[in-house]
């Protein structure tokens, strides 16, 4: 590989994926090479890998059956790639810092300490990304590392919007609205303002991670001021296996009736809702998309997932007193036009306008020229924001 370092080394686990990337340590860092190991502890692993400077990404099959495996595979992957070009910090995605992890930081014993009491709140991704933490220490024992929490972008939001109607005294011991798919707000903030501008990035602003998890965040002044998900990623907009906001009456009725254990519960609203469910076939949109015409249960997942989307715009436009700017971003959000069109149909009393033409073919600016909101698609980049995180940590 071409390339020599000083490098920092990314690391984003998901529930059954790692993406990982390499950056050189220049201010801003940039990225040479990258990849991701998919479908872990599922038939057909891959370990997928791209150099900046290559057209078509390397695919190989492999054989992980958990996170550290996978992890295994990665570091063995960096050793060939990298030869003897130093890794000098590795930065981790961490989706939730608990009650008490407000900030990104080094980690430390107490760090991981207390990542351990939080494994409840997300059981789908923080004993995953403990387990990497643990697993790339191991094989680099006297490197940096730093946690990049995804609820650190909203730790500053209104009170007003970060109580839960519950009892107090859950408030005062740190029971709140945490917020999400920070790092992807992040670097669209970041993004913003570097192609339109500052007065655009410090105008009214939805924000939309639309991916298999999908939320959306609200930021006025560059301040963020609301946003979908809530003490845990399984809130707000319906999801690829999550289901977004329900009725608390309803679990308690199925917990009840169905003789659920808080683990099956658990695994009922992260695994077995969402698109899947009402699909009953698939979690992917892609897919949804594909069968829409001729499955009409893909269709009303498509639907449902647009017209939740839209009243979530309606909702967060009017926490801000208007809307300036929507940006679409995660896999759905920069890919998938049917799906930016589906919300965008019936917010012209808000003053959006879409053009299709523009649309169909993922422009930069998807609304018309004349419209009062500006519509953007960014590709999001939490690797950069981790990798800017852990120089700036260290320089």
């Amino acid at each position: 590989m071409p390339v020599s370092g000083p490098f920092i080394l990314t690391i984003n686990g998901g529930s059954s994926s790692i993406k990982f990337a390499v950056f050189d340590t220049a201010d801003p860092p940039v990225r040479r090479f990258s990849g991701q190991v998919k479908r872990i502890g599922q038939p057909g692993t891959q370990l997928i890998s791209k150099d900046d400077g290559d057209s078509a990404p390397s695919v190989r099959q492999v054989d992980a059956s958990d996170h550290r495996q996978a992890a295994a595979i990665i570091i063995q992957h960096l050793r060939d790639c990298l030869g003897n070009s130093p890794i000098t910090a590795i930065g981790h995605r961490v989706v939730h810092g608990g009650l008490h992890l407000l900030e990104h930081q080094l980690i430390a014993p107490q760090v991981i300490a207390e990542l351990r009491k939080a494994e409840p709140l997300d059981l789908a991704h923080l004993p995953r990304e403990i387990a990497l933490i643990e697993a790339f220490h191991q094989a680099f024992p006297t490197l940096p590392q730093v946690a990049c929490f995804d609820t650190a972008f909203h730790r500053n939001m209104p009170r007003v919007a970060t109580m839960l109607p519950i009892p107090r005294h859950y408030f005062d011991a740190g029971i709140r609205r945490f917020g999400f798919h920070g790092l992807s707000y992040q670097y669209l903030m970041q993004r913003l303002a570097s192609i339109a501008g500052a007065d655009a990035a410090n105008g009214r602003l939805i924000l939309a991670h639309l991916g298999s998890g999908a939320s959306m965040a609200a930021v006025s002044g560059g301040k963020p001021i609301d946003t979908t998900m809530a003490f845990t990623p399984t809130a707000g907009l319906v999801m690829g296996t999550r289901p977004g906001d329900l009725d608390p009456g309803l679990l308690v009725y199925l917990m009840r009736t169905e003789s659920m254990t808080p683990d099956q519960m658990d695994d009922f609203i992260s695994r077995r809702c969402g698109l899947l469910a009402i699909s009953e076939t698939t979690s992917d949109m892609r897919d949804l998309l594909d069968h829409r015409a001729t499955d009409p249960r893909a269709a009303e997942a498509v639907d449902i997932f647009c017209y939740q989307a839209r009243k979530f715009v309606g909702a967060l436009a009017a926490a801000m007193g208007g809307l300036d700017t929507l940006v679409f971003a995660g896999g759905i959000g920069e890919h998938a036009p049917e799906v930016r069109a589906g919300i965008c149909e019936g917010l012209e009393h808000l003053g959006l306008s879409l053009d299709s033409d523009l649309n169909s073919t993922g422009a930069d600016i998807v609304s018309r020229s004349k419209s009062r909101i500006t519509a953007r698609v960014i590709a999001t980049d939490e690797e950069f924001i981790i990798a800017e995180t852990v120089r700036s940590r260290l320089h």
